[in-house]
């Protein structure tokens, strides 16, 4: 069996279809269909079903993909153990990411990073952190950054704690204040993200005993300080999303001060590649000079 077939297999899975999988492999949509007709021959059933909205795993495909996943992880590992034997750094890293640590922290890390490992593949997947969790477990990313604590036992570096700010429309009465108690602004139309990414904003409020007036639910952090400069409501987000931003909003602190303890998790420590423990101890190293929120302060409003 050929590793490299496995490689086809996995693409036509990830892009759901033959013709992307071929357009980003540079093969033959044709080529593709015989590589994969090929294995399904050499196993001896049918790995996915062809159908007009793309193609979708069998019952079969699904049980062996996973052990195809991790040949291929351990064909990676050796690929670069081996490189590294004759002082070559090679490799691909696959991250997960959302949008606070892509926009503030990735581009510094990755630019440090490649210039001493220029032949070291990055690849970024955005998500939410139920999402970065899930693709950890599966084996389809090989890090991912996270809120602590976790749902699943995966292995995580802890990195920086991130202050939860409140954030106030221009005109609201409680402008002048710096800092606020939840218990003043419990009735007031509150503004939520989206289900996976709303855990931090949960535990302060949970631990304030405070329900909120739930009025929106938005995706993007970008989209609630939009929103919460039109009126719409108020919300809860970490200090590190709010660097940089230039609404006409008010951020204000919580009387009792929470924070957000941010990691970077892998399924196992034990297990990790050569080229991601690399990456692991650059990301180590940028959180320890990066400033904390002890080290710089919002231009509260």
């Amino acid at each position: 069996m050929s590793i490299s077939k496995y490689k086809v297999l996995m693409n036509v899975v990830k892009h759901g279809s033959l013709s992307k999988a071929a357009e980003v492999l540079g093969y033959t949509q044709s080529g593709v269909s015989h590589i994969i007709n090929s294995l399904e021959e050499e196993f001896g059933f049918l790995l996915i079903i062809r159908g007009r909205s793309g193609i979708k795993l069998t019952k079969n495909g699904e049980q062996v993909l996973g052990t195809i996943r991790e040949v291929l992880k351990w064909n990676e590992h050796l690929e670069q153990e081996v490189a590294a034997i004759h002082g070559i750094e090679i490799g691909t890293i696959h991250i997960g990411t959302f949008t606070s640590v892509s926009v503030h922290w990735l581009p510094g890390i990755i630019k440090r990073f490649q210039q001493e490992f220029p032949r070291i593949e990055i690849h970024l997947v955005e998500g939410d952190y139920r999402q970065i969790e899930e693709w950890i477990i599966k084996g389809e990313i090989d890090c991912g950054f996270v809120t602590l604590p976790t749902r699943d036992k995966i292995d995580v570096i802890p990195l920086q704690q991130d202050q939860m700010l409140i954030l106030l429309p221009p005109e609201h009465p409680l402008s002048s204040r710096r800092v606020i108690q939840l218990s003043e602004i419990k009735d007031e139309p509150f503004i939520m993200p989206r289900k996976g990414s709303d855990d931090d904003i949960n535990r302060v409020l949970t631990n304030a005993a405070i329900k909120p007036d739930i009025k929106f639910t938005a995706g993007d952090d970008y989209a609630i300080m939009a929103m919460v400069e039109m009126g719409l409501g108020i919300s809860i987000l970490p200090e590190l999303v709010l660097r940089g931003q230039q609404r006409n909003i008010h951020i204000k602190e919580l009387d009792k001060p929470t924070f957000r303890s941010l990691g970077i998790a892998v399924n196992s420590m034990k297990n990790i590649s050569p080229a991601n423990k690399k990456f692991l101890a650059y990301v180590q190293n940028f959180c320890n000079q990066y400033p904390s929120p002890d080290r710089y302060k919002l231009p509260f409003t």
